[in-house]
Protein backbone atom coordinates (compact mmCIF):
# COMPACT_ATOMS: atom_id res chain seq x y z
CA UNK A 1 0.00 0.00 0.00
CA UNK A 2 1.35 3.08 -0.87
CA UNK A 3 2.64 5.29 1.89
CA UNK A 4 0.23 8.39 1.57
CA UNK A 5 -3.04 6.30 1.16
CA UNK A 6 -1.75 4.69 4.52
CA UNK A 7 -1.38 8.34 6.06
CA UNK A 8 -4.26 9.28 5.03
CA UNK A 9 -6.03 6.15 6.60
CA UNK A 10 -3.83 7.03 9.63
CA UNK A 11 -5.58 10.80 9.70
CA UNK A 12 -8.63 9.66 9.07
CA UNK A 13 -8.36 7.15 12.29
CA UNK A 14 -6.84 9.45 14.54
CA UNK A 15 -9.70 11.90 13.51
CA UNK A 16 -12.36 9.44 14.10
CA UNK A 17 -11.12 8.20 17.65
CA UNK A 18 -9.32 11.23 19.78
CA UNK A 19 -12.50 11.90 20.84
CA UNK A 20 -13.97 8.95 21.32
CA UNK A 21 -13.45 7.12 24.71
CA UNK A 22 -12.05 4.23 22.83
CA UNK A 23 -7.95 5.37 22.71
CA UNK A 24 -6.71 6.93 19.72
CA UNK A 25 -2.92 6.28 20.67
CA UNK A 26 -3.65 2.90 20.99
CA UNK A 27 -5.57 3.00 17.74
CA UNK A 28 -2.95 4.02 15.64
CA UNK A 29 -0.45 2.01 17.66
CA UNK A 30 -2.37 -0.74 16.51
CA UNK A 31 -2.86 0.44 12.96
CA UNK A 32 0.51 1.63 12.28
CA UNK A 33 1.51 -2.17 13.06
CA UNK A 34 -0.96 -4.07 10.95
CA UNK A 35 -0.12 -1.27 7.96
CA UNK A 36 3.77 -1.44 8.23
CA UNK A 37 4.06 2.26 8.76
CA UNK A 38 7.46 3.50 9.78
CA UNK A 39 7.16 6.70 11.94
CA UNK A 40 10.92 7.62 13.82
CA UNK A 41 9.72 9.89 16.11
CA UNK A 42 6.48 9.85 16.40
CA UNK A 43 6.73 12.88 14.36
CA UNK A 44 3.44 12.15 12.48
CA UNK A 45 1.57 11.04 15.46
CA UNK A 46 2.46 14.28 17.09
CA UNK A 47 1.33 16.48 14.06
CA UNK A 48 -1.80 14.40 13.32
CA UNK A 49 -2.94 14.65 16.98
CA UNK A 50 -2.42 18.29 16.61
CA UNK A 51 -4.83 18.16 13.85
CA UNK A 52 -7.80 16.81 15.98
CA UNK A 53 -6.89 19.83 18.50
CA UNK A 54 -7.27 22.28 15.93
CA UNK A 55 -10.54 20.98 14.71
CA UNK A 56 -11.87 20.94 18.23
CA UNK A 57 -11.11 24.79 18.79
CA UNK A 58 -12.55 25.32 15.41
CA UNK A 59 -15.55 23.86 16.38
CA UNK A 60 -15.92 25.84 19.24
CA UNK A 61 -14.54 29.09 18.24
CA UNK A 62 -17.51 31.26 19.09
CA UNK A 63 -17.46 30.31 22.80
CA UNK A 64 -13.58 30.33 23.28
CA UNK A 65 -13.71 33.73 21.33
CA UNK A 66 -16.66 34.80 24.04
CA UNK A 67 -14.12 33.35 26.68
CA UNK A 68 -11.35 35.36 26.00
CA UNK A 69 -13.35 39.10 25.43
CA UNK A 70 -15.67 38.29 28.72
CA UNK A 71 -12.36 37.66 30.54
CA UNK A 72 -11.72 41.07 31.83
CA UNK A 73 -15.79 42.09 32.78
CA UNK A 74 -17.52 38.68 32.76
CA UNK A 75 -17.17 36.52 36.07
CA UNK A 76 -18.39 33.32 33.85
CA UNK A 77 -15.74 33.63 31.65
CA UNK A 78 -12.98 33.77 34.30
CA UNK A 79 -14.74 30.83 35.92
CA UNK A 80 -14.40 28.96 32.67
CA UNK A 81 -10.53 30.09 32.39
CA UNK A 82 -9.54 29.10 35.75
CA UNK A 83 -11.60 25.68 35.44
CA UNK A 84 -9.22 24.79 32.86
CA UNK A 85 -6.51 26.06 34.10
CA UNK A 86 -6.68 23.90 37.15
CA UNK A 87 -8.29 20.91 35.60
CA UNK A 88 -4.82 20.44 33.05
CA UNK A 89 -2.45 20.93 36.26
CA UNK A 90 -2.34 17.54 37.19
CA UNK A 91 -1.60 16.35 33.38
CA UNK A 92 0.85 18.72 32.62
CA UNK A 93 2.58 17.36 35.96
CA UNK A 94 2.11 13.96 35.23
CA UNK A 95 3.32 14.14 31.79
CA UNK A 96 6.44 15.86 32.73
CA UNK A 97 6.98 13.16 34.82
CA UNK A 98 6.08 10.26 33.12
CA UNK A 99 6.03 10.64 29.81
CA UNK A 100 9.31 9.25 28.53
CA UNK A 101 8.55 5.71 30.28
CA UNK A 102 5.41 5.74 28.49
CA UNK A 103 6.14 5.81 25.42
CA UNK A 104 9.46 3.50 25.89
CA UNK A 105 7.57 1.11 27.86
CA UNK A 106 4.18 1.21 27.92
CA UNK A 107 3.70 1.94 24.36
CA UNK A 108 5.39 -0.76 23.19
CA UNK A 109 3.23 -3.30 25.13
CA UNK A 110 -0.08 -4.60 23.75
CA UNK A 111 -0.84 -6.44 26.45
CA UNK A 112 -1.13 -3.02 28.46
CA UNK A 113 -3.30 -1.55 25.79
CA UNK A 114 -5.78 -4.55 25.75
CA UNK A 115 -6.10 -4.89 29.59
CA UNK A 116 -6.57 -1.19 29.50
CA UNK A 117 -9.13 -1.94 26.78
CA UNK A 118 -10.78 -4.06 28.84
CA UNK A 119 -10.36 -2.52 32.39
CA UNK A 120 -11.90 0.99 31.09
CA UNK A 121 -14.84 -0.33 29.82
CA UNK A 122 -15.82 -2.49 32.45
CA UNK A 123 -15.29 1.12 34.86
CA UNK A 124 -17.40 2.60 31.89
CA UNK A 125 -19.88 0.42 32.61
CA UNK A 126 -20.09 0.60 36.30
CA UNK A 127 -20.41 4.06 36.05
CA UNK A 128 -22.99 4.32 33.67
CA UNK A 129 -25.10 1.98 35.82
CA UNK A 130 -24.21 2.96 39.04
CA UNK A 131 -23.15 6.35 39.30
CA UNK A 132 -24.30 8.99 41.09
CA UNK A 133 -27.59 11.10 40.08
CA UNK A 134 -26.09 13.86 37.64
CA UNK A 135 -26.20 17.63 38.77
CA UNK A 136 -24.47 19.42 36.61
CA UNK A 137 -25.86 19.94 32.59
CA UNK A 138 -23.03 22.77 31.96
CA UNK A 139 -19.91 21.82 31.05
CA UNK A 140 -18.60 25.85 31.67
CA UNK A 141 -20.05 25.87 35.32
CA UNK A 142 -18.45 23.10 36.73
CA UNK A 143 -17.11 24.00 40.04
CA UNK A 144 -13.75 24.19 40.16
CA UNK A 145 -13.08 21.01 42.43
CA UNK A 146 -14.96 18.70 40.49
CA UNK A 147 -12.60 20.31 37.06
CA UNK A 148 -9.58 19.63 39.01
CA UNK A 149 -11.11 15.87 40.04
CA UNK A 150 -11.56 15.09 36.23
CA UNK A 151 -7.90 16.32 35.77
CA UNK A 152 -6.66 13.85 37.78
CA UNK A 153 -8.77 11.41 36.14
CA UNK A 154 -7.02 12.55 32.91
CA UNK A 155 -3.60 11.61 33.96
CA UNK A 156 -4.66 7.96 33.30
CA UNK A 157 -4.84 8.89 29.69
CA UNK A 158 -1.01 8.31 29.99
CA UNK A 159 -1.95 4.61 29.84
CA UNK A 160 -2.05 3.90 26.40
CA UNK A 161 -5.60 2.13 26.11
CA UNK A 162 -7.25 3.90 28.62
CA UNK A 163 -8.24 6.70 26.35
CA UNK A 164 -8.12 10.63 27.42
CA UNK A 165 -11.49 11.37 26.51
CA UNK A 166 -12.47 8.35 28.26
CA UNK A 167 -10.87 8.90 31.37
CA UNK A 168 -12.31 12.24 31.46
CA UNK A 169 -16.01 11.72 31.00
CA UNK A 170 -15.95 8.43 32.65
CA UNK A 171 -14.48 10.79 35.56
CA UNK A 172 -16.80 13.61 34.81
CA UNK A 173 -20.15 11.24 35.36
CA UNK A 174 -18.51 9.92 38.43
CA UNK A 175 -18.46 13.71 39.73
CA UNK A 176 -21.93 14.62 38.96
CA UNK A 177 -21.75 15.64 35.14
CA UNK A 178 -24.34 14.29 32.75
CA UNK A 179 -23.16 12.93 29.83
CA UNK A 180 -23.25 15.25 27.77
CA UNK A 181 -21.70 18.10 29.89
CA UNK A 182 -18.93 15.22 30.93
CA UNK A 183 -18.04 14.66 26.79
CA UNK A 184 -18.22 18.71 26.31
CA UNK A 185 -15.91 19.23 28.92
CA UNK A 186 -13.44 16.84 27.94
CA UNK A 187 -13.59 18.70 24.67
CA UNK A 188 -13.02 21.70 26.64
CA UNK A 189 -9.56 20.15 28.46
CA UNK A 190 -8.67 18.39 25.45
CA UNK A 191 -7.53 21.47 23.68
CA UNK A 192 -4.99 23.08 26.44
CA UNK A 193 -3.86 19.05 27.38
CA UNK A 194 -3.19 18.12 24.00
CA UNK A 195 -1.86 21.89 22.60
CA UNK A 196 0.44 21.37 25.89
CA UNK A 197 1.19 17.53 24.61
CA UNK A 198 2.14 19.04 21.07
CA UNK A 199 4.83 21.33 22.20
CA UNK A 200 6.44 18.81 24.83
CA UNK A 201 6.49 16.16 21.42
CA UNK A 202 6.89 18.06 19.04
CA UNK A 203 10.67 19.46 20.29
CA UNK A 204 11.50 16.15 21.38
CA UNK A 205 10.85 14.96 18.02
CA UNK A 206 12.38 17.86 16.04
CA UNK A 207 15.57 15.98 15.08
CA UNK A 208 13.27 13.32 13.38
CA UNK A 209 11.29 15.97 10.80
CA UNK A 210 12.26 15.15 7.28
CA UNK A 211 11.59 17.60 3.90
CA UNK A 212 10.92 14.13 2.29
CA UNK A 213 8.25 13.39 4.78
CA UNK A 214 6.14 16.99 4.59
CA UNK A 215 3.45 15.35 1.92
CA UNK A 216 2.43 12.28 4.38
CA UNK A 217 2.14 14.25 7.45
CA UNK A 218 0.39 17.18 5.52
CA UNK A 219 -2.31 14.48 4.39
CA UNK A 220 -2.70 12.87 7.77
CA UNK A 221 -2.98 16.41 9.69
CA UNK A 222 -5.92 17.58 6.84
CA UNK A 223 -7.63 13.78 7.04
CA UNK A 224 -7.60 14.35 11.21
CA UNK A 225 -9.04 17.94 11.27
CA UNK A 226 -11.70 16.78 9.12
CA UNK A 227 -11.92 13.11 10.39
CA UNK A 228 -12.49 15.25 13.99
CA UNK A 229 -14.27 18.31 12.92
CA UNK A 230 -17.10 15.47 11.40
CA UNK A 231 -17.45 13.39 14.00
CA UNK A 232 -17.52 15.47 17.65
CA UNK A 233 -21.35 16.99 17.24
CA UNK A 234 -22.83 13.42 16.35
CA UNK A 235 -21.03 11.57 18.57
CA UNK A 236 -22.33 14.41 21.37
CA UNK A 237 -25.96 13.57 19.93
CA UNK A 238 -25.24 10.07 20.17
CA UNK A 239 -24.12 9.86 23.73
CA UNK A 240 -26.99 11.76 24.90
CA UNK A 241 -29.78 9.55 23.31
CA UNK A 242 -27.41 5.96 23.81
CA UNK A 243 -25.05 6.50 26.65
CA UNK A 244 -21.81 5.60 26.61
CA UNK A 245 -22.76 1.41 26.90
CA UNK A 246 -21.77 0.74 23.51
CA UNK A 247 -18.27 2.38 23.68
CA UNK A 248 -17.96 0.89 26.68
CA UNK A 249 -18.72 -2.82 24.97
CA UNK A 250 -16.06 -1.95 21.90
CA UNK A 251 -13.88 -1.36 24.34
CA UNK A 252 -13.86 -5.01 26.14
CA UNK A 253 -14.45 -6.76 22.88
CA UNK A 254 -11.46 -4.97 21.06
CA UNK A 255 -9.34 -5.74 24.32
CA UNK A 256 -9.44 -9.65 24.32
CA UNK A 257 -9.34 -10.13 20.67
CA UNK A 258 -5.79 -8.46 21.10
CA UNK A 259 -5.74 -10.47 23.78
CA UNK A 260 -6.27 -13.49 21.19
CA UNK A 261 -4.20 -12.33 18.52
CA UNK A 262 -1.31 -11.54 21.01
CA UNK A 263 -1.14 -15.31 22.37
CA UNK A 264 -1.44 -16.40 18.58
CA UNK A 265 1.49 -15.06 17.59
Amino acid sequence: MPTLIKAALLGILQGLTEFLPISSTAHLLIAERLLGYEDPGEVFAVIIQFGSVLAVMWLYREKIAAAVRGLRSDPDSRHFAALLIVAVIPALVAGALLSKFVKSVLYASFAVIAVAFIVGGIVMLLVERFGPKPSIGDAERVPIPRGFGVGVCQTLALIPGVSRSGATIVGGMALGLDRAAAAEFSFFLAMPTMAAAFAHDALDARHYFAADRVIEIVIGFVFAFVASAAIVRPFLGFVRRSGFAPFAWYRIAAGVALLAAIALL
